[in-house]
């Protein structure tokens, strides 16, 4: 499918790439949003890529939307020879244990398996990050193993916990600050994926990858202070292709 150019009300332009969630379209995003950015294109402020679109914000006082289309359909051309883009894949720590993970048992009871089996299916992927959205910081992940995928709540939470790990559907994801929600918690994460404290808060892009790493409680607490304290560093690795 050929990427469509399409209006998004008086500064914005949405390239859209498909209308089903792969990776592969995912992939195209991640390129063309990198090729353009490294094309500093003239007007345009901010990319903000999603499933299988960009949306681009660009000022109308620098630039004109047919101008910017102009533009942008040669980053397209660019970014289909190859993608330039170094995904960084973070290993991101999760305590599994029940205070941690007040859902797990109802998990159990919609798939069949296990805890250990549920946690075993969750660390045994590397999942893509597809976009950014709904929070600052918060991940919609792709590859989710259909074996643990679980509803939604009927009825949601009106506080989580930041650094809950919860799956939601076919996704999982990390709650990156206090918030409602309605995805089922099965693990908790110290790292504070989003921290208003850095220059940068967010800690990783829309394509890169995430892989869960269980620890124990006592590893949790330790690494807990160590974020707080801003000592810890997220150990990075490389993807595991074909899981």
């Amino acid at each position: 499918m050929r990427a469509r150019f399409l209006p998004c009300g008086d500064c914005g332009i949405t390239v859209n790439f498909g209308n089903e969630i792969s990776e592969e379209i995912n992939g195209r995003v991640t390129a063309f949003t990198s090729a353009a950015e490294k094309a500093k294109i003239q007007g345009a402020v901010e990319y903000i890529p999603a499933f299988c679109s960009v949306t681009v914000i660009y000022d109308p006082l620098k630039t004109s939307a047919k101008e910017l289309i102009k533009q942008l359909k040669k980053a397209q051309k660019q970014s289909a020879g190859g993608n330039d883009f170094k995904p960084v894949l973070y290993k991101i720590p999760v305590c599994y244990d029940d205070e941690f993970a007040p859902d797990i048992k109802s998990v159990e009871e919609i798939t069949g398996l296990s805890k250990e089996e549920i946690i075993d299916i969750h660390t045994g992927c590397d999942y893509p990050i597809y976009m950014l959205g709904f929070l600052p910081g918060f991940a919609y992940l792709g590859n989710l193993d259909k074996r643990i995928a679980a509803p939604r709540l009927e009825t949601p939470r009106v506080k989580i916990p930041r650094g809950s790990v919860g799956i939601g559907g076919n996704q999982t994801g990390i709650y990156p600050s206090d918030s409602p929600g309605g995805w089922r918690l099965i693990g908790k994460t110290p790292v504070r994926v989003y921290d208003e404290r850095k220059e940068s808060p967010i800690l990783y892009r829309a394509g890169d990858y995430i892989r869960f790493v269980r620890i124990s409680k006592e590893e949790f607490l330790k690494t807990d202070k160590e974020c707080e304290n801003g000592t810890y560093a997220v150990e990075r690795g490389e993807v595991r292709r074909g899981n």
